[in-house]
């Protein structure tokens, strides 16, 4: 345990200076957009962006990929056994998405205090009416879950290899956008249709009496994630280390 203990620190650790990092060049973003919206439109009142938890997305999908592609190699040479180094994998995950979750929740709010135009992503869906805890809980299992989904991804590349894996890619990604929206709209009964859409409102919260229930979304965030990293570690056992 000491030594899992030492591996989790030293991810912790080591990612830790990046989330500012990442924060000083997204609000530099952030502010040179705003100057620029001031000289254009003689206005303070307007920021001129929505939704920046979408570029922690971004962030925490990296983090996912780089989570086995720099760390796999140094921690299994290292003599770290893989469920050592996928406990740490997970401990890091949780501990990036426990920080940028916090401060996205509370900046998000933030700027929605100053600049009334500007929407944070939880506040976009269900309102501003709501406890920072829940918006911080619900942000915090939203990153988890793409941590963890990513992660599985480039497990499974490189597993099956980079080839496949393009086939592969190609082939969901024309499911999605093609062949799933052809179904609904011509295959598919309306009223299945209206039922599958009544039910991803549920898993959202949206009940039909006009209420929300978070339990709902959190529910099927910790589902799919606790999926992801089942199957994270069944592939990470039997990965191979590579040139």
């Amino acid at each position: 345990m000491k030594k899992l203990g030492t591996v989790i620190r030293y991810e912790c650790m080591t990612s830790f200076k990046y989330i500012w990092i990442f924060y000083a060049i997204e609000y530099a973003v952030v502010a040179a957009v705003f100057v620029l919206s001031y000289i254009t439109n003689g206005s303070s009142g307007k920021i001129g962006t929505n939704g920046l938890e979408f570029n922690s997305f971004i962030y925490v999908g990296i983090l996912g990929i780089l989570g086995f592609k720099e760390d796999f190699k140094m921690l299994i040479q290292n003599g770290f056994t893989r469920k050592y180094i996928f406990l740490s994998t997970f401990s890091l995950f949780a501990f990036i998405s426990g920080i940028m979750s916090l401060v996205d929740t509370i900046l998000g709010n933030a700027l929605h205090h100053w600049f009334h135009d500007y929407h944070s992503l939880f506040g976009g869906l269900y309102g501003y009416g709501h406890s920072y805890f829940l918006g911080w809980v619900w942000l915090f299992f939203v990153y988890m879950l793409i941590c963890c989904l990513f992660y599985l991804v480039i497990l499974i590349i490189n597993k099956i290899g980079k080839k496949i894996s393009v086939y592969a890619g190609i082939t969901l990604g024309l499911t999605i956008i093609l062949i799933i929206p052809a179904l609904i709209k011509f295959v598919l009964p309306k009223d299945l249709t209206d039922r599958i859409a009544a039910f991803g409102l549920k898993a959202f919260g949206f009940m039909t009496d006009g209420t929300i229930n978070f339990m709902y979304p959190v529910f099927i965030f910790v589902l799919a994630a606790c999926i992801l990293n089942l199957c994270s570690y069944c592939v990470i056992r039997r990965t191979e280390l590579k040139a």
